[in-house]
């Protein structure tokens, strides 16, 4: 997939650079612009927050919606760190294993629910790590039936 802009974040200027094969990873640019920049001429903590969020319950919701899965998933809590001032474009990519997919796939077949970390850390032009946070989501299996009881 090309560069996309997801509509919402447009003023905050968070662009999708690439969705990898079968949604197991995507790659984001937030870029500096006079629209994200605080006071102290950095992104604007809440764009970097806000640029991670969504990713992770996207990725999961696509893979599992591909396999035939009736699913509500989204970002149950998150929590982050500020390391440096995001002073130019900054850069994050997330990837989900084949593992870490078949962990998922297996707690909603057998538990109905799945709630896991996942980590972020996003960069600057040099590789430093401006920000690392971790993102806690939440899958439901809408289809699961639990004949345990």
């Amino acid at each position: 997939m090309g560069n996309a802009l997801l509509p919402s974040p447009f003023f905050q200027r968070i662009w999708v650079v690439k969705i990898d094969t079968g949604f197991k990873g995507v790659h984001v640019k937030i870029k500096k612009s006079l629209l994200n920049k605080n006071y102290n001429d950095s992104i604007f903590g809440g764009t970097l927050f806000s640029a991670a969020d969504p990713f992770y319950p996207l990725l999961f919701h696509q893979l599992f919606s591909k396999k035939g899965y009736k699913l509500k998933v989204w970002s149950k809590s998150s929590s982050i760190q500020y390391l440096k001032p995001g002073l130019s474009d900054v850069y994050f990519k997330i990837s989900l294993t084949d593992d870490e997919i078949a962990n998922a796939e297996q707690i909603l077949n057998t538990e109905g629910k799945y709630l896991a970390h996942h980590p972020i850390d996003i960069y600057n032009k040099n590789g430093d790590v401006c920000v690392s946070l971790v993102n806690e989501v939440y899958m439901r299996n809408l289809d699961f039936n639990d004949t345990g009881l």
